[in-house]
């Protein structure tokens, strides 16, 4: 059975999910979906008081990642056209479950149960993680002013956060692959080699598991 290739790139912030995801979406002319960032109007706000903000700021991107989705899925998916995306909406669990209070996320799950329900699900996880220190270097290159006051304890508790998600969901998901790339030793934005090696792995996966 020939199965579309739907892939997504997972990992904290500052990991550099959107420029692999391009580059992947370059090579294999894959559909780049990039999800929605600087257009929410709560994340400024939010990294300033976190426990203020943090319903607003997670609804406004579990709407959004939702509808991105929704028309991928019509759009791509639905026509045997592969994509490449920078996120998994799976994500949205993970800061949601950090930020919120038990009454909030209660609501939420209820939420995002609903809306998730029928989701086109990855075949393929390519999943990026890098210490504090790369992490806030590469937030400070990217030069967002929304994002300058991140805390660093709410960078290393999402770090330890993503570890935990990605392994539930490895044994919850054994038929889907998750490649897993440290950004401490590999820059493939900067050393085509090390590109090169990620988009290696990605197409014997993809050769494995898909039929391209």
């Amino acid at each position: 059975m020939v199965r579309i290739p739907f892939i997504t790139v997972e990992g904290p912030i500052g990991v550099g999910k959107t420029s692999l995801a391009k580059a992947i979406s370059d090579y294999f002319s894959f559909h780049l979906l990039k999800e929605i960032v600087d257009e929410n109007p709560f994340l400024g706000k939010f990294y300033k008081d976190i426990h203020e903000w943090s319903f607003q700021t997670e609804m406004f991107f579990l709407c959004n990642r939702y509808k991105q989705l929704e028309d991928i899925h019509v759009k791509y998916l639905q026509n045997e056209m592969p994509v490449v995306a920078d996120y998994h909406i799976f994500k949205n669990l993970i800061f949601a479950a950090r930020t919120l209070q038990q009454v909030q996320y209660e609501k939420y799950i209820q939420i995002y149960d609903i809306l998730t329900r029928d989701m086109p699900t990855p075949n393929v996880i390519v999943y990026l993680t890098a210490s504090l220190e790369t992490l806030q270097q590469r937030i400070a290159m990217r030069g967002r002013d929304f994002e300058k006051n991140i805390d660093p304890h709410y960078l290393l508790q999402l770090i330890s956060d993503y570890e935990i998600a990605m392994e539930k969901f490895t044994a919850n998901h054994p038929d889907i692959p998750v490649l897993k790339f440290n950004g401490d030793n590999i820059d493939f934005v900067n050393n085509q080699n090390d590109l090169d090696y990620i988009l290696s792995a990605l197409k014997n996966t993809l050769k494995k598991e898909i039929i391209l």
